[in-house]
């Protein structure tokens, strides 16, 4: 993105993003997207009149660094901070996978403030408009998952009305924020959603959130009861891993892996290459093995916050190290052609 000099809206939002790309601290991060909110309900001649008397840091929610800011783009100049922060993460995420990038449409799995993610599902659709996806789908979680504030039938209902208003107000962008959840796979391979909700879905990832050391072979027919189930599209995080980052790492889940992409790819479910670099999940050995089953594939961010859409580096480095093209990645499909997919087995 230009250097060029932002308006103080525009440069906290690039601001926060930037730093979720980075990977920075969630509570700086979220001052930075309050002050844009703070901002931009204030009117032109309030802000230049606060800004000349440096009166900012009397708004709820605007401190000295987000007034500093503020007043550097108020004046039509590139905030310190946020050239600093251009210099430091604006580049590539990963050294390969730069033409698989440029392939990729849109992003099948995200999250919102509806669940665990820290943003309006408004914004993370403006972000995805801003790195060129034709499409982005919104994949709150189902709820069981209580510590990430599940979705129950009732508030997805809810959820899919803004979705709608959302697309109403976007209408001629060429975007589409498509309807999707990120559905538990229970214990028994039963999905964590009514079929009455998951019908009315575009695209639906399901993963395995709980109880990931249960045996290999009771996690095996878990994994195959959700892989069979219709309503599936996105086989998620598979093996439920972590690497690295502030969560600690955790290792991944035992399961038949063969019996389960070959369901994947006799189902014509997609295998997620999971982007978040805290995961890299499926495991290089696994998303080999996948790939030579013959499965597709969707290389997702399974972004919590809008710099995070940008993630999707990562992943594209990793699936062409695999030798997986484009033909085999759902997300580089045109939207039409994966809304097709996704609804086939209905």
């Amino acid at each position: 993105m230009s250097t060029s000099a932002p308006g103080p809206v525009a440069a906290l939002r690039r601001i926060a993003f930037l730093m979720e790309r980075g990977r920075e601290e969630t509570r700086r991060i979220q001052a930075f997207r309050q002050a844009a909110a703070t901002i931009l309900a204030l009117p032109d001649e309030e802000l230049q009149r606060r800004v000349g008397e440096g009166t900012l840091t009397e708004l709820a929610g605007i401190g000295p660094s987000t007034a500093a800011v503020v007043e550097a783009a108020a004046r039509g100049e590139v905030p310190e901070r946020l050239a600093a922060l251009e210099e430091r993460y604006a580049g590539p995420l990963a050294a390969g996978g730069r033409e698989l990038r440029a392939a990729v449409r849109g992003d099948c799995h995200s999250h919102s403030d509806w669940s665990d993610g820290g943003s309006p599902l408004e914004e993370m659709a403006f972000t995805a408009i801003e790195l060129g996806h034709e499409y982005l789908v919104l994949t709150d979680h189902s709820p069981r998952l209580t510590v990430a504030n599940g979705l129950s039938a009732a508030r997805l209902e809810k959820q899919l009305g803004v979705i709608d208003a959302v697309n109403e107000h976007l209408d001629g962008t060429g975007f589409t924020l498509l309807r999707g959840i990120e559905v538990d796979i229970l214990d028994d391979g039963g999905l964590d959603q009514t079929e009455e909700m998951l019908g009315r879905l575009d695209v639906r990832v399901a993963s395995v959130h709980s109880k990931l050391r249960m045996d290999a072979e009771p996690m095996t027919r878990r994994m195959l009861g959700a892989v069979r189930n219709p309503f599936v599209n996105v086989l998620g995080h598979c093996t439920g891993r972590l690497v690295t980052g502030n969560r600690g790492t955790r290792p991944p889940s035992d399961f038949d892996a063969v019996r389960v992409f070959e369901a994947c790819a006799e189902e014509g479910v997609a295998v997620e290459i999971n982007s978040r670099p805290e995961r890299r999940d499926p495991p290089t050995r696994l998303l080999e093995l996948a790939r030579d089953i013959g499965c597709l594939f969707s290389i997702d961010s399974d972004a919590h916050a809008p710099g995070q859409l940008d993630m999707l580096d990562y992943g594209c480095a990793r699936a062409e190290e695999a030798g997986i093209g484009p033909e085999r990645i759902v997300n580089t499909w045109e939207r039409d052609r994966l809304l097709a997919w996704a609804g086939a087995r209905l």
